[in-house]
């Protein structure tokens, strides 16, 4: 079973359209959605959640269609949004006791484990925590009730290097469940690098690209040519480019270029920006 299947998902605002997006996160899969400050990444995951209606296509969360109505469903599922949610007048220790009373499956072991491995002053209150602190008591709470999916929506901004390294490692470690998923959305994309398996990229509410990472990897590469060099290649070769004086640097499909030109490898927030760039 796959853990989020979206199809042809539209909604509309006066100013703007999600378009007929479509992923699939399979069952034990970490699904990395990439997309610039409104390219749609939030309005996707509240109608995946049931928190939005969408005016077009079906979304299902864990075989479920009406996950919001499903109170096992929403059980399965740890949620952090770009905030945290938590109550600003209670510590992370009352906030704990507070959980226990929610979640069927929550785990007292494993929160109090997390509190003190992400360092959370326990008595101070939500509202006097940084964003980083409040940001790690969301994904503590997430992954305490056992869920069976997390969908974190850039979990990891406001946390500093070390921190969302550690934090990558819970998620990964999370994973290694077969029946444990993970949607996970940020800007900071060599976070995604880092644990992803699928990857999405979202502009202006339309996928660009829908790929599992290592194929990502393989199917695009880096020339660095002169511009009689560039001029020589078929367009539909190029994804992106960017030219100075000496030349060219340029994002391109490597099965479209010949077998012997030598290609340096691309990251994916280059492939992400010269892909937007390109239009």
């Amino acid at each position: 079973m796959n853990a989020i299947e979206v199809t042809n998902v539209k909604k509309e605002y006066p100013e703007f359209t999600m378009d007929n997006v479509s992923l699939t996160l399979p069952s034990g899969m970490i699904l990395g959605l990439i997309g610039e400050n409104g390219a749609g990444k939030t309005t996707l995951i509240k109608a995946m959640l049931g928190m939005i209606p969408i005016d077009g296509g079906t979304v299902s969360v864990l075989g479920c269609t009406t996950p919001h109505q499903n109170k096992k469903i929403m059980e399965d599922i740890g949620v952090v949004m770009d905030e945290s949610g938590l109550p600003p007048y209670l510590n992370i220790l009352q906030i704990g006791t507070m959980m226990k009373e929610i979640f069927h499956n929550w785990d007292t072991e494993t929160f109090q484990s997390l509190v003190k491995k992400l360092k959370i002053p326990e008595n101070t209150k939500v509202a006097e925590l940084s964003r980083g602190n409040q940001m790690k008591a969301g994904i503590i709470c997430a992954l305490s009730h056992n869920p069976k999916l997390l969908i974190l929506d850039e979990a990891t901004s406001g946390l500093d290097p070390v921190i969302r390294d550690e934090v990558l490692d819970l998620l990964l470690d999370f994973t290694r469940e077969e029946d444990h998923s993970i949607l996970l959305s940020s800007h900071i994309v060599s976070d995604l690098e880092k644990v992803c398996d699928y990857i999405v990229f979202l502009h202006e509410g339309r996928v660009l690209l829908s790929e599992e990472k290592d194929l990502l990897k393989e199917a695009y590469g880096i020339m660095h040519c002169t511009r009689e060099q560039l001029e020589q290649l078929d367009d539909s070769a190029i994804i992106g480019k960017r030219t100075n004086a000496y030349g060219a640097e340029v994002v391109v499909k490597k099965d479209a270029v010949p077998a012997d030109t030598e290609l340096s490898p691309v990251d994916l927030e280059e492939l992400f920006v010269r892909m937007v760039k390109e239009g």
